[in-house]
C-alpha cells in the first residue's frame, strides 16, 4: 500500500486542488472523533456527553463539520460532471447523467453495501440465538445511524446536473433561492405549525451548502466573500439560537423537542455558512502545507480509506466498550475525573480497532473497473435505471439509519418522513437500489 500511495501522490497533477482532499478527510475525521468523544457508555446504558455536561455544547459549533463535507462534495461533483460533458462525443447526446451517477455512486455504495450486509447477517444471527439485550442491543440500534449521511450524499449526487445548470444560469441567485426556501420552511414550521413541512429542509439546507461548492468550483468565493460568509453565518447562527426556537447544540440531543440536525434548520444552514467561510479563509496557508510530500502522502492515504473508516468507526467504538465490560474494566461516571483520564486509552483502542476493520474491508472502497463511456452506443437507457437505483438506495439507507438492526425479527419500525420502515424493508431497498446502479454501470452490448 505504501508504494501505491507514494506513486499516487507523486502522480498528482499540478492543477489538482489538494485542499479539497484535505477538507474531505478532515471533516470525516472530525465526525469520527466527535462520536468517540461524545459517547457516554456505562454498564447501565449509552448516553451523550453533551447532555451530561451541557456547557460542552458550544463545541459542536466546531465539531459539527458535515456542512464542510457537503460543500466539498459540491465542488467535486461540478468538476466531475463537467469533465464528462467535455468527453462526450461531438454530436451525441449520450448518457452523461448515467455515467456521472455510476462514477460517483459506485465507490460510495460498494463499501456501504458490504457494511449493511455484514451487519445485517450479524444482527440476524445474534437475534436468532436469543441475544440483542444490553450493550449489544444498543449497538444494533445505533451502529447504522451514520448512514443518514450516505443518504443525503446520494441525493446531492442525483440532483447535481439540474442544480449545476441553475448555478450556471443564476450563480449566487441559485444558492439564495435554496436558502430562502429553507427560511420559508422554518417559518411554516415554527410560526404556522404546518405538519411535516420541516422535512423539506433535508433538501433545501443541505443542497444550499452543496451549491456553495459549485460557486467555489467557479472561483466565486474569494477571500472577501469568505469573510462575509464566516462572519455573517456566525452572527446569524448566534442570533437564531439566542432569539429563536433553535437549540444551542448543532448535533442532535436525546429528548430534545427541536433538533438542528434532524431535520436541518435555518440555524444549521447559518452554521454551515460560517464553517465554509472559515475553511476558505484557511485555504492559502493549508495549500502551502500540502506542498510538503509527506503531508500530501498522508492525505492521499487517508482519502483512500476514509469512507470505510467512517462506516465502521461506531462498530469499533462499541467493540471497545464491549471488550472493557467483558473484562470487568471499570467504566467511570461520564465527565468525572476518572472518565477523562480513561479517554486517551479508549480513543487509542477505538482507532486501533477501526484500523483493523479498514484493513479487512478497504478493498471495497477501491474504484470499480471503467464502464461505458458517456455517449457510447447502448448507454442511453442506463440513466433512468441508475436514477431509480439511487432513489431506492437513498430511501433505504435513510430508513436503516433510523430503525437500526435492533428488533430485526420483531417488526420494529421507524418513521421515514411519515412512512413506517422496518429494517428488512430498508435493507431490501438499499440492496435493490445498489443492484440497479451496478446494472446501469455495466457496458451494454
Amino acid at each position: 500500500m505504501g508504494s501505491s500511495v507514494r506513486e499516487l501522490a507523486g502522480a498528482t497533477p499540478a492543477t489538482r486542488d489538494r485542499y479539497v482532499d484535505l477538507l474531505r478527510v478532515a471533516s470525516l475525521g472530525a465526525v469520527v472523533l466527535g462520536h468517540w468523544l461524545m459517547a457516554a457508555v456505562t454498564p447501565d446504558g449509552v448516553g451523550n456527553l453533551l447532555a451530561v455536561v451541557p456547557a460542552l455544547q458550544p463545541l459542536t459549533w466546531l465539531l459539527q463539520v458535515m456542512p464542510v463535507f457537503f460543500f466539498v462534495g459540491g465542488f467535486s461533483h461540478a468538476l466531475s460532471y463537467r469533465s464528462l460533458l467535455r468527453k462526450r462525443p461531438e454530436g451525441s447526446e449520450g448518457s452523461v447523467y448515467s455515467a456521472f451517477l455510476r462514477a460517483r455512486l459506485q465507490r460510495l455504495l460498494r463499501p456501504t453495501m458490504v457494511f449493511v450486509l455484514v451487519w445485517g447477517a450479524a444482527a440476524l444471527l445474534v437475534q436468532l440465538l436469543g441475544g440483542g439485550g444490553g450493550l449489544t442491543g444498543v449497538t444494533l440500534r445505533m451502529v447504522t445511524q451514520p448512514l443518514w449521511f450516505i443518504g443525503i450524499y446520494l441525493a446531492m449526487v442525483a440532483f447535481t446536473p439540474p442544480l449545476l445548470r441553475l448555478h450556471e444560469r443564476y450563480g449566487w441567485g441559485a444558492f439564495a433561492g435554496l436558502a430562502v426556501a429553507a427560511v420559508a420552511v422554518d417559518v411554516l414550521r415554527f410560526a404556522a405549525g404546518v405538519p411535516y413541512v420541516e422535512f423539506l429542509n433535508f433538501a433545501f439546507v443541505w443542497l444550499a451548502v452543496h451549491q456553495l461548492g459549485f460557486l467555489r468550483a467557479d472561483g466565486r468565493i474569494h477571500p472577501r466573500r469568505a469573510a462575509l460568509l464566516a462572519g455573517g453565518g456566525l452572527v446569524t447562527a448566534a442570533a437564531l439560537v439566542a432569539l429563536g426556537p433553535y437549540p444551542l447544540s448543532m448535533v442532535g440531543m436525546p429528548g430534545e423537542k427541536v433538533s438542528n440536525m434532524a431535520p436541518p434548520t435555518l440555524a444549521l444552514l447559518a452554521h454551515g455558512l460560517w464553517l465554509v467561510g472559515a475553511v476558505e479563509l484557511l485555504r492559502a496557508p493549508a495549500a502551502r502545507l500540502l506542498e510538503r510530500p509527506r503531508v500530501w502522502r498522508a492525505v492521499v492515504a487517508a482519502n483512500g480509506v476514509a469512507m470505510t473508516a467512517f462506516l465502521w468507526h461506531l462498530t469499533a467504538m462499541f467493540g471497545v466498550y464491549g471488550a472493557l465490560l467483558a473484562l470487568d474494566v471499570d467504566l467511570p461516571e461520564p465527565a468525572s475525573a476518572a472518565w477523562w483520564t480513561q479517554v486517551p486509552l479508549r480513543l487509542a483502542l477505538a482507532a486501533a480497532l477501526t484500523a483493523a476493520l479498514v484493513a479487512a474491508f478497504r478493498t471495497f472502497e477501491r474504484p470499480a473497473a471503467p464502464t461505458t463511456a458517456p455517449g457510447a452506443p447502448g448507454a442511453s437507457g442506463a440513466g433512468p435505471l441508475a436514477a431509480l437505483g439511487a432513489t431506492l438506495c437513498l430511501l433505504g439507507v435513510l430508513g436503516l439509519s433510523m430503525v437500526g438492526f435492533g428488533g430485526l425479527l420483531d417488526g420494529r419500525t421507524a418513521l421515514l418522513i411519515a412512512i413506517p420502515v422496518s429494517a428488512p424493508a430498508a435493507v431490501a431497498m438499499t440492496l435493490g437500489g445498489w443492484l440497479l446502479v451496478e446494472r446501469a454501470g455495466r457496458k451494454v452490448p
